[in-house]
């Protein structure tokens, strides 16, 4: 008999959260930074953005580049270095069934609390640009069935999204949904609704499956971007702003690396900057600078 993995907890777990009742708001992290600061705010969950990692980690688009090394490696160092559960997207596993049940294990030993696979033939894109084809729902639903029977602990959800609307329509999507949900996934991921009626759509139809419901919040993407009110009316109960991060650190480090160029100092700058000590507190010096006074000598 296989030893059931014990994921780290030290908030709760996301299946407890979600058992309660609790809406959860996760933003998308990429990075240490984000990460730490995400960690600070009191959110019942961080989501790992395959786009974040693939544009940070390899300066790449997120068009199926970022192999299971690169997500996996970044997976279980964002997992050691918070408390709040971790939710991290892992492509279409990174290939074929026997793929997708390492990726499962993997992404469970890493830490990682809930893992999001998606129907996308390879390579696959991100879910709010063009071109995307998914695979046939048999096939869609033995992913799910091959993730669902990988997993060692009872606290690991899966994830289980489809592209299909873009391409196939909302109903492909919604009964794709539902087989998922059939399949034993914990949450059903309809990517890319294009107007709120078709998030209450989907709200209506899947809510009976016993799976929970997630949103994917995309500014400027191909959904309208809902408050977790209105989407917990609509009957999801977590969320995901894989972009609210990155999107702005983006314009922050544009702004201040243009006011530099043209100014040749930084004082002045409009962008705002946390000072030194901040910075020390957020990566942990003050653990380094206890260690020191205990065991090393300083002079």
């Amino acid at each position: 008999m296989t030893q059931e993995l014990s994921l780290p907890s030290p908030r709760g777990t996301l299946k407890q959260k979600l058992q309660k009742g609790d809406f959860i708001v996760a933003p998308g992290i990429y990075e240490m930074i984000s990460a730490k600061v995400a960690d600070q705010m009191g959110f019942h969950a961080l989501y790992m953005t395959g786009y974040g990692v693939s544009a940070s980690h390899l300066g790449l688009p997120d068009a199926g580049l970022a192999g299971y090394t690169d997500m996996q490696g970044r997976a279980r160092t964002i997992a050691n270095g918070i408390t709040s559960p971790l939710i991290a997207d892992a492509d279409t596993g990174f290939g074929g069934l026997i793929n997708i049940r390492h990726t499962v294990r993997g992404y469970e030993e890493a830490g990682v609390q809930a893992i999001q696979l998606e129907d996308q033939e390879s390579p696959k894109k991100c879910g709010h640009t063009p071109n995307r084809r998914v695979v046939s729902q048999a096939d869609a639903v033995k992913r799910i069935d091959v993730a669902v029977a990988a997993r060692r602990s009872s606290d690991t959800l899966i994830i289980a999204r489809t592209d299909a609307r873009t391409g196939l329509g909302l109903s492909e999507a919604i009964e794709r949904g539902k087989l998922f949900a059939k399949a034993g996934a914990d949450i059903i991921f309809v990517e890319s609704p294009e107007s709120i009626d078709e998030f209450k759509r989907i709200g209506e139809e899947l809510q009976g499956t016993g799976a929970w419901l997630i949103a994917n919040m995309v500014p400027t993407g191909r959904s309208p971007e809902l408050s977790a009110k209105q989407l917990k009316e609509l009957g999801f109960a977590l969320a995901i702003w894989p972009g609210a991060v990155m999107a702005v650190a983006a314009a922050a480090t544009k702004n201040a690396m243009r006011y530099l160029a043209d100014h040749g100092t930084t004082a002045g700058s409009p962008v705002p900057m946390i000072d030194m000590k901040e910075l020390h507190e957020l990566v942990g010096f003050p653990d380094v600078w206890e260690f020191e006074k205990k065991y090393v000598e300083t002079t």
